[in-house]
């Protein structure tokens, strides 16, 4: 059953024991205003727990900044806001991103990827709470929250002389290590679930997955976690039409994993077998799935001698489907 933390596009799901232990440690962060830092590799869902923290106990705004843009004195003036005359275009007072979180959460995302001289900056925000606009005189209180995440190893990073240790110091309060996908395939079915839910509330036509494809959903690594899931499920839904699905509907990587675990089972059923009496066909950029899927079959079969218990067993899929899709392909 999905379990989202908050509704919206912005839900934790998942009931692995893994997610169960973010999923606590959200409550535990939502009760107080502590600092919190959200580690973990890109796409394994930060700025969804980031936002699962805020909206479990909203106040004030929710400001997402990405500190990979915050170089030089144009995004100074981005984080902090400026006064007028400050310098040449600065024709009016303009309010910062902090400013805009007073009251609130201010979200540092990729907080690793943040320049020196603006690390001292954070540093003199979270110290003391406040903040001067560039070319302001007077320094002005600030009551936010600050959530930081990052992909990168921090300690490494302070060691290389890339990131003040000071400043890790203070932004290490409540840490949450965020597992990659990989680490809690269990959860795939749910997410896959979700995102189709998802993707038909945008108004893109059902789209059930045949086993085939759930299979290699639950068994590729996704490097790129969830938000690589996410689109994968995204862009199948939206170039499937009629309930067909072509080979070339599906990701570059999602396809090399199938080929690849496809000649992996075969490779190992072929073994003791004759090289001259097991070939496969040409491959088609333009195969269908259920093209695919009586190819599978047919190669399963001709591995085995015949024998279904055995090809069912190579496929890893159960008997009762392997008969009904024969049938189906007019295979028996």
């Amino acid at each position: 059953m999905t379990r989202p933390v908050t509704g919206g596009d912005h839900s934790l799901v998942g009931s692995s024991s893994k997610i169960g232990a973010v999923r606590r440690l959200i409550e535990k962060a939502s009760a107080n205003r502590l600092r919190v830092l959200l580690l973990g590799e890109s796409g394994s869902g930060k700025e969804v727990v980031a936002r699962a923290i805020y909206e479990a106990n909203p106040r004030g705004q929710f400001v997402p900044i990405d500190c990979g843009t915050l170089v030089g004195t144009l995004m100074e003036s981005e984080l902090f806001g400026h006064v007028k005359g400050s310098f040449s275009g600065a024709v009016e007072n303009k309010k910062g991103l902090v400013e805009l979180a007073d009251g609130g959460t201010a979200f540092f995302d990729e907080i690793g990827d943040l320049q020196l001289d603006m690390q001292v900056k954070l540093l003199r925000l979270i110290q003391e709470l406040e903040f001067r606009p560039v070319g302001g005189l007077q320094w002005r209180k600030a009551d936010l929250r600050i959530i930081a995440a990052t992909h990168r190893d921090l300690d490494a990073e302070v060691a290389a002389g890339r990131f003040r240790q000071d400043l890790l110091y203070r932004l290490r309060v409540l840490v949450i290590h965020l597992p990659p996908l990989r680490e809690h395939k269990e959860d795939v079915p749910e997410l896959v679930d979700h995102f189709l839910a998802m993707s038909r509330a945008a108004g893109l036509p059902a789209f059930p997955p045949p086993w085939e494809i759930r299979n290699a959903l639950l068994s590729y690594d996704w490097p790129g976690n969830v938000r690589e899931l996410k689109h994968a499920i995204d862009r199948m839904s939206a170039l499937h039409s009629d309930g067909a699905l072509q080979l070339s509907d599906i990701p570059s990587a999602l396809q090399n994993h199938m080929a690849a675990s496809t000649l992996n089972r075969l490779s190992k059923a072929v073994e003791s077998t004759p090289a001259e009496s097991f070939t496969l066909p040409p491959k088609s950029p333009v195969i269908s799935l259920p093209q695919s899927e009586a190819l599978a079959i047919r190669n399963a079969l001709e591995a085995t001698a015949g024998e279904r218990a055995k090809a069912a067993h190579l496929l890893k899929i159960g008997r009762t489907t392997l008969y009904r899709k024969m049938k189906e392909y007019n295979l028996a």
